[in-house]
C-alpha cells in the first residue's frame, strides 16, 4: 500500500525545472532606426513620477533588437523580446509588428505621378 501511494504522489508531482521555462520580458516601443543589417533600434518610452516632486515625466530607453527579415520599418510599432546575447548590444530580438508606420512615397514615384512624360524620357 505504502508503495501505490508513494506513485500516486510522483504523478501529481510539480514538472521539472527545465520544462517551466520562465516569462521572458516584453517591451513595446517604435523602430528609430533599421540601418544596420538584421538590427532595428527601438525606443521604449515610460512614465515615471519623480520621487520628491511627484511630477509625471517621459523616459526614452533604446533597445537594439535582432530583426532576422529585415521587416521592420522606422516608426514601425513593435514588441520586442529579451534573449540571449546575439552580439555586444543586442540582448532582444523582434517578435511582432502591432503597427506598421505610414512611409512617405520616393521623390521619383511623386514626380512620375505628376507628369507621366517626364520619367518616360528619363528612362531612355
Amino acid at each position: 500500500m505504502s508503495s501505490a501511494k508513494s506513485a500516486g504522489g510522483a504523478t501529481s508531482a510539480t514538472p521539472p525545472k527545465s520544462a517551466q521555462s520562465p516569462r521572458r520580458q516584453q517591451k513595446t516601443g517604435r523602430v528609430v532606426s533599421n540601418k544596420m543589417d538584421k538590427t532595428i533600434v527601438v525606443a521604449v518610452e515610460s512614465l515615471k513620477r519623480h520621487r520628491l516632486y511627484k511630477r509625471t515625466y517621459k523616459s526614452t530607453n533604446k533597445f537594439k533588437a535582432h530583426d532576422e527579415h529585415n521587416e521592420a520599418l522606422p516608426g514601425d510599432m513593435v514588441r520586442i523580446e529579451e534573449t540571449r546575447p546575439i552580439s555586444k548590444d543586442k540582448r532582444w530580438r523582434l517578435v511582432e509588428i502591432i503597427k506598421r508606420a505610414v512611409q512617405a512615397p520616393s521623390v521619383a514615384q511623386v514626380v512620375s505621378q505628376l507628369d507621366p512624360k517626364t520619367s518616360e524620357t528619363e528612362g531612355r
